[in-house]
């Protein structure tokens, strides 16, 4: 039976001309397609981007359409990795500074196309290595920053002006964000052209991982100071990644990582806008960072209803002009608590797929966790290997040669418009709490989380979750694997490293920086270039921390 002729055709075959010509011809101009043939394994030809059937093209425009065009369902770039491929950028840091900058030496020669940084406890939530408060903790978990001089170390002999830093950090962002621009000035490099990406999402540390200093509105307004600061200062800057990784971890479901990290999104950008930034001024530099676990179809379609949603929300709610206000960039890292201790070795097949699951669903940036991370921090070995396996993904699998190669999909559209529509009624029920902060402080948020938590578990306890290795085809008894081990000597050494910092500084500027770093939290001024006096001094990020708690207090959650 023939299909009745109502001018559908028409309109798909003259959009994608328009899309050529508008927004696919100057992508190209910018950024050419990689200078090789896109083929099957078998070596056959790949278009750059398949079309729907036209059975289902009355609804393609508004709900799927171009890639790097709104709603962005397809990619927000129109080449996506036929013409660049995402960052690999690998989560890094341990012990010292010293040892740190070794790490990082070793992956860009191994091929990492960018820096992300782990901090150490101490360093996250504001307190110097040699704080009694922190013994036993130093160096264990990420690299021990106290002093400018730290940082020093750290990016010594990295030029920061060709590589994209990504610093995963919260209550401590402005100082450490503040500590990274005075490396660029040292090395002479503008802080306008400098790339990256600071965390700066304090909403989610309240809600699932726990590093807060402060209480949430006055940890908002040192979110808000860095978004103004940034927005005038750092250009090429992302001045927030908006996290729904941590939730996730924290056994939230793919519809909860959505929602909740959207709502926390429109959160920063109520603050933003209240602060006097036009919204297409700001909203281009906010960047997301998700988790990949191992279900490869409902991470797919995670992503890209993410997209979807985001791009209405800044076009209907924000009333963004700018098509850059609504794209949806986002981090991507492997997933942390489906690492098995038992068994690592499949922990290498895990981090492929969900590797996999990222690039399919058009991810920015990766990180893909090591075999060993269930066990200890990786070895250099383990570090490799998962550099390796993006590397195999890029240019080994086929999975970069066409753009958004699971759309169309009958599952993947269904997965897509079902988690879109999950993930909004979550954000209808945080606004009916009052919005996000409101939501964290009634415990709303935190509730939905540790129910599907809950469920997720007894699913793995009763066997109808196969955890391979874990509760099906396990081993009686598996050989010991070898670890990698943070040095004994590290605390030590970052006590001795900060008292040749006092030794060093002029006490006299010390006290006159933080003095004016007190006075600017007492006011409604941004505290910004203050904190970048004190960091210039080599005021340490504990002294800093401790003069911002004068003025914030400290935040004691409420325990049930």
């Amino acid at each position: 039976m023939a299909k009745p002729d109502d001018g559908s055709d028409h309109r798909i075959e003259e959009a994608r001309k328009e899309w050529e010509t508008h927004v696919l011809a100057p992508a190209l101009k910018r950024a050419p397609e990689a200078d090789h043939p896109f083929t099957t394994g078998s070596g056959a030809p790949l278009k750059p981007l398949y079309l729907p059937q036209p059975s289902s093209e009355a609804t393609y425009l508004e709900r799927v359409g171009f890639p790097g065009q709104y709603p962005f369902t397809r990619g927000v770039q129109a080449t996506m990795y036929r013409g660049r491929l995402w960052t690999m950028r690998q989560y890094a840091g341990f012990g010292t500074a010293e040892e740190t900058n070794r790490r990082y030496q070793y992956l860009l020669r191994q091929g990492s196309t960018g820096l992300s940084v782990a901090f150490d406890l101490p360093t996250q939530i504001g307190y110097d290595s040699d704080d009694p408060l922190v013994s036993g903790e130093v160096g264990r978990v990420g690299v021990a920053v106290s002093t400018l001089h730290d940082m020093e170390t750290l990016f010594r002999d990295i030029p920061v002006g060709r590589v994209s830093t990504s610093m995963t950090i919260n209550s401590t962002a402005a100082i450490l964000l503040a500590m990274y621009l005075v490396i660029a000035e040292q090395q002479g490099l503008p802080i306008q052209a400098l790339t990256g990406t600071i965390q700066n999402d304090m909403l989610k540390e309240y809600i699932a991982r726990g590093t807060y200093r402060f209480p949430p509105h006055p940890s908002l307004r040192l979110t808000r100071d860095l978004f103004v600061y940034c927005t005038k200062f750092l250009p090429k800057w992302n001045s927030i990644s908006v996290s729904g990784f941590h939730m996730r971890e924290a056994g939230a479901t793919a519809a909860q990582e959505i929602g909740f990290t959207l709502a926390n999104a429109i959160c920063y950008l109520d603050i933003a806008v209240k602060a006097g930034l036009e919204i297409d001024a700001f909203a281009p530099r906010l960047t997301f960072f998700f988790t990949a676990q191992s279900d490869l179809f409902e991470e797919v379609a995670k992503f890209r209803a993410a997209r979807r949603l985001y791009a209405r929300l800044l076009k209907d709610r924000f009333h963004a002009k700018d098509p850059r206000s609504m794209m949806l960039r986002f981090h991507t890292q492997t997933s942390g608590v489906a690492l098995t201790a038992q068994q690592p070795e499949n922990n290498v097949v895990r981090v492929a797929l969900q590797a996999l699951a990222a690039v399919l669903g058009g991810t920015q940036s990766l990180h893909t966790n090591c075999r060993d991370e269930a066990l200890a921090l990786p070895s250099e070995e383990s570090v490799r290997l998962a550099l390796r396996t993006q590397q195999v993904l890029a240019y080994e699998s086929g999975a970069a040669n066409s753009i958004d190669p699971l759309g169309g999909s009958y599952l993947i559209e269904s997965l897509t418009d079902r988690l879109e529509a999950e993930a909004e009624q979550y954000i209808r029920d945080i606004e009916q709490c009052g919005g996000m902060v409101q939501a964290i402080e009634q415990g709303y948020v935190q509730r939905q989380i540790e129910q599907a938590a809950y469920e997720y578990g007894q699913s793995v306890e009763t066997g109808s979750r196969v955890i391979v290795g874990v509760n099906k085809f396990r081993e009686e008894h598996e050989p010991e694997p070898e670890t990698f081990l943070v040095p004994e000597d590290t605390e030590q050494k970052q006590i001795e490293a900060i008292r040749m910092v006092k030794r060093s500084r002029s006490e006299q500027k010390v006290q006159e920086s933080l003095g004016a770093v007190e006075r600017a939290a007492q006011t409604d001024d941004n505290l910004m270039p203050a904190i970048l006096e004190a960091v210039r001094a080599y005021a340490t990020t504990g002294e800093i921390c401790q003069r911002l708690e004068h003025v914030f207090g400290e935040y004691e959650p409420i325990l049930d």
